[in-house]
């Protein structure tokens, strides 16, 4: 009996020490995650809100990124963007000064909001496309053979590629290859393989969480196999497969090293509409996000002008993902509240 109670003891305190370690780790995570949005939205906020109406600094999300030029003039020190000191020459054009200029720390990021929402939304419809579709080959017309299996095997490998690996394999057969060159429509087929894997094989998990008698009982009321997957199926693994496109958009939206093989440019005058030709819009490369803060972080000096633009591109980045995320979200939750089994 006293063996028994201190055995007894013993588990307790095990699993009392296993309880605290992962409740500690969750904790840690929560804190770390905590001061990394803090840091991002204080900083950032400090950019894309300001004190006076409309409290938002409607410039910087309005504009394209312009060189920063700082020079002191009758005991103060201007920062004026590219245009602005253009103007400002104009009327002082008898005054010498040396400025100093900081790239793309002006201005604003306009440019790169469009292009990273153009290639967020071109990649995934494709990567929905081609992974519904597949997933539902998988789940409900193959056979669990030795070649299925082995297509199975492959799925989950390429879901460990590095993005540089999907960045340099879309570089040499689409922008190559191809001759696409530098465009959107590279960016889009080469982030929509990258999240491929992930949506293939989340859809197949929510497809054969269907129950098998809905499948029966419409096949049994004489619906052929496709009427039944389309209006029996589909359906009801919805939920799960836009939780799949979460998933993607968090890792399509944040990609660096795709797109800068395949579809970034560091700097673009025109916006992606202005085109000679329809056709155009899709071989032409575009300004991103996540590009636009990698070329400020990493390929001029840093100084506090530079970090106005990275804090600032970082906020309004996470604010993008969140929105379209949300988006999913919301879709995903109508769907769980009109159809259950």
């Amino acid at each position: 009996m006293i063996a028994v109670t201190s055995k007894s003891r013993r588990s307790r305190r095990i699993e009392s020490a296993i309880f605290w370690v992962l409740r500690l780790a969750t904790y840690f995570i929560l804190a770390c995650a905590t001061y990394i949005f803090l840091d991002i939205g204080i900083k950032g906020g400090r950019t894309v809100f300001t004190t006076t109406p409309p409290f938002i600094n409607v410039p910087f999300l309005t504009e394209p990124p312009q060189t920063l030029y700082v020079f002191d003039y009758e005991g103060k020190t201007l920062t004026l963007s590219d245009r602005q000191f253009r103007e400002w020459k104009t009327t002082h054009a008898d005054v010498e000064v040396n400025p100093s200029s900081v790239a793309y720390s002006a201005g604003g990021i306009w440019p790169c909001i469009v292009g990273t929402a153009l290639l967020v939304i071109g990649s995934m419809a494709l990567a929905l496309l081609i992974g519904i579709s597949s997933a539902i080959y998988l789940s409900e017309y193959s056979r669990n053979g030795r070649m299925i299996r082995l297509v199975r095997i492959a799925i989950l490998n390429l879901a460990g590629v590095p993005s540089i690996v999907f960045g340099l394999f879309g570089f040499g057969l689409f922008v190559i290859f191809f001759g696409w060159n530098v465009s959107l429509i590279a960016g889009w087929f080469t982030l929509g393989l990258m999240v491929l894997p992930a949506i293939i094989t989340a859809s197949e998990e929510s497809l054969r969480a269907v129950p098998q008698g809905l499948r029966e009982g419409s096949l049994a009321l004489g619906a052929s196999k496709w009427q039944t997957i389309r209006k029996n199926v589909l359906p009801y693994a919805m939920p799960g497969i836009l939780t799949s496109s979460i998933l993607g958009i968090a890792r399509v939206a944040g990609e660096t090293a795709p797109i800068m093989f395949t579809a970034a440019y560091a700097m673009k005058d025109e916006m992606p509409w202005q085109v000679a030709r329809w056709t155009d819009f899709f071989f032409q490369g575009v300004m991103a996000l996540p590009y636009h803060i990698y070329v400020v972080s990493s390929k001029i000096p840093q100084n506090e002008y530079t970090e106005r633009v990275q804090y600032g591109g970082a906020f309004v980045f996470l604010f993008l993902v969140m929105l379209i995320a949300l988006t999913s979200i919301v879709l995903r939750e109508r769907s769980r509240s009109r159809l259950s089994w």
